[in-house]
């Protein structure tokens, strides 16, 4: 590896040596990630390590773009890869507590959003600022969630994990992108993260993906990071299962979408969608390209991809050039080294559990530690909320290094039905309040 050191003297690199820091500029607009220059990053910028921290910013994080909250929040452009090796440049937002334990190392929570769109206006690094115009984007109402994290007195990064095209459904990159992001929230002196810092890794649904691929893909690609657990809140499975499932129905929006992006990536599936598409479908899946996820959901909801082929649709999905695709993006090829504890609704109209199921046992068969908590009552929204305080409490524990009690794969009581859960909710609901009003979050006591 080249050391950072003796790159400070190449012509267009001496960003490596200490990045360029941008002042915190209050009530400023922020511009679309597609049209920011923050974004770009510096010539030579492919000789740094992963992880390198290219350039960074002190921004405002607000509700719904519109609320202020009184957080500091460092954004970090940083050296990563995509899924042949190239290097490129993703953002993370790293959020950090008001107030930190006296004498205690304070963990690094990744959590990853359900960005589940191209548009960079649903990006996290967007989406989550002040005066941002993202309505649609999942990201926005995830921050509920992150500041549950803060309020434990962690810190957290967000990353961009589709990165700056943003490629959804593309496999292995979420996982560099994420990973590489927590190399760089250590790296950055602006954010005061302890190399001895445990981490936590958090997603659901389209973040539960992203999550899964960085489980699967840390002992390998980070050994060095002390990643102590990773939730995988419906981490989608089998794509190409979601498609079929969800194709003509009111979610139809989200399987097209991923299918939109994939095609930058894999030239045979673009090849198949130019030549048996109609015109009226081509603009069709353009068009996605620009929508937040919940306009794209309104756009697409009954509309059935088949109608607008010269082939049976499931003839396209069984050629050779598409089984590729959803063979290469399915979860499973490695086994998480961490402990794992995996989130699912069995009647979850978006995310088959027999997908999960699947996905759970091929984990705990490959020697993993898997808790799997199989609700037995809820759909896909309601569990990622009810299931919160579940889940902070596990991660709790993992940050305390306590063993992992339970390595089962199970149908459970519902969360709804456990006393627990209301008292969690009640805190949670007590955060969403101060989150809502911009009022200072408070750690909880030790």
């Amino acid at each position: 590896m080249v050391e950072l050191g003796n790159l400070a003297g190449a012509s267009g690199a001496e960003w490596i040596g200490r990045p360029q820091h941008e002042q915190l500029q209050r009530k400023a607009r922020p511009l679309l990630p597609c049209d920011d220059p923050f974004y770009q990053p510096p010539d030579g910028f492919q000789h740094a390590e992963p992880g390198a921290v290219l350039r960074s910013r002190c921004v405002e994080v607000a509700f719904l773009g519109v609320i202020p909250q009184p957080v500091t929040a460092v954004q970090l452009l940083y050296r990563t890869t995509d899924m042949h090796g190239v290097a490129e440049a993703a953002v993370t937002t790293v959020i950090v507590p008001a107030e930190r334990a006296p004498g205690r190392t304070t963990p690094l929570l990744s959590y990853q959003c359900a960005i589940d769109a191209m548009s960079s206006r649903c990006f996290p690094s967007y989406a989550l600022r002040r005066r941002a115009k993202a309505l649609g984007s999942i990201a926005q109402l995830e921050l509920l969630i992150v500041a549950a994290a803060l309020a434990e007195g962690w810190a957290v990064s967000v990353p961009d994990h589709e990165g700056l095209r943003g490629m959804w459904g593309a496999p292995y990159e979420p996982g560099y992108r994420i990973l590489d992001g927590i190399r760089a929230a250590r790296n950055s002196e602006h954010v005061g993260i302890t190399p001895s810092a445990p981490i936590g890794l958090w997603g659901y649904s389209g973040g539960g993906l992203a999550s899964a691929w960085a489980a699967e893909m840390c002992s390998q690609y980070a050994p060095e990071l002390d990643i102590v657990g990773a939730v995988l809140g419906s981490p989608v499975g089998d794509l190409g299962h979601t498609f079929r499932r969800l194709n003509g129905g009111f979610l139809a929006g989200l399987p097209a979408m991923v299918v939109a992006a994939l095609a930058h990536i894999y030239p045979g599936l673009d090849r198949v969608i130019k030549e048996h598409t109609n015109a009226e479908g081509r603009a069709l899946l353009d068009s996605l390209e620009n929508m937040t996820t919940v306009g794209a959901v309104l756009r697409m909801a009954g509309k059935n991809m088949g109608d607008y082929l010269d082939e049976p649709l499931e003839d396209i999905l069984s050629s050779p050039e598409v089984t590729h695709v959803f063979d290469s993006i399915k979860l499973g090829a490695a086994v998480p080294a961490p402990p794992v504890l995996i989130v699912q609704a069995v009647h979850d109209y978006l995310i088959d559990v027999h997908d999960i199921d699947t996905l759970a046992h091929a984990y705990s068969a490959g020697g993993a530690s898997v808790s799997y908590h199989r609700d037995a009552f809820n759909e896909h929204m309601l569990l990622h909320p009810l299931s919160a305080p579940m889940t902070l409490r596990w991660l709790t524990d993992r940050f305390a290094r306590r063993p992992v009690q339970d390595h089962l794969l199970r149908t459970v009581w519902p969360t709804m039905f456990n006393p627990m859960t209301y008292a969690g909710m009640v805190r949670l609901g007590i955060i969403a309040a101060k989150v809502i009003t911009g009022r200072k979050i408070r750690r909880r006591p030790l």
